[in-house]
């Protein structure tokens, strides 16, 4: 669990295990699911998805997970616009990132983008100094290798939270590093 509000039913971001051959019984996600495939493979019956799949089940939609071969998922619940119900699926693995004008040393594969947030995968080179205005907050979580923030090291499978009206100043590693970024929806928490 990296952060929860609320109790049976909650406003959550979590990290998922799935041993090999586990799955849950058919269920309706009122308020909505995102997710992002980190190692094996998820499945249910609208598809396979193996890392790097990144899935949004929009309020109202259902299905019956399951992962013969086991998989580790980014997952995010009930943090959706009641109203929305756009469906996405997409392999980030099979797309390459485009650079950002204006900012040397960074791709991005653009996820999802509407009035209220945007989701997407960055690949800073290594050594690249990253600063990103977060008016409506952000989160970035981890994908490979990593980077150092206010004095602070990040490395795979690590998360941030800034609040809405934060700045993201960030240095790659080494090795560079690849992220997720969700950034505006943080400034509705409690809509």
């Amino acid at each position: 669990m990296l952060d929860r509000i609320g109790e049976e039913v909650a406003r959550a971001t979590s990290i998922v295990r799935y041993a090999p051959g586990s799955s849950f019984s058919a269920h309706t996600h009122d308020g909505g699911e995102e997710f992002l495939v980190l190692e094996g493979v998820f499945q249910d019956e609208h598809g396979d998805y193996p890392i790097g799949s990144y899935v949004r089940n929009p309020p109202t939609s259902s299905h019956t997970p399951g992962a013969k071969p086991g998989c580790v998922i980014l997952v995010k619940l009930h943090q959706f616009d009641p109203p929305d119900r756009v469906s996405f699926r997409i392999n980030t693995s099979e797309v390459a990132p485009v650079a950002v004008a204006g900012r040397a040393g960074v791709g991005v594969i653009f996820l999802y983008g509407d009035a209220r947030e945007e989701v997407r995968i960055e690949v800073w080179d290594p050594g690249t100094g990253i600063t990103v205005d977060a008016p409506g907050g952000m989160e970035v979580f981890v994908l490979d290798a990593g980077f150092d923030e206010g004095g602070e090291g990040f490395s795979k499978h690590s998360w941030l939270r800034l609040p809405p009206g934060d700045v993201l100043n960030a240095v790659a590693g080494a090795a560079g590093s690849r992220v997720w970024i969700k950034s505006g929806h943080l400034r509705r928490v409690n809509d």
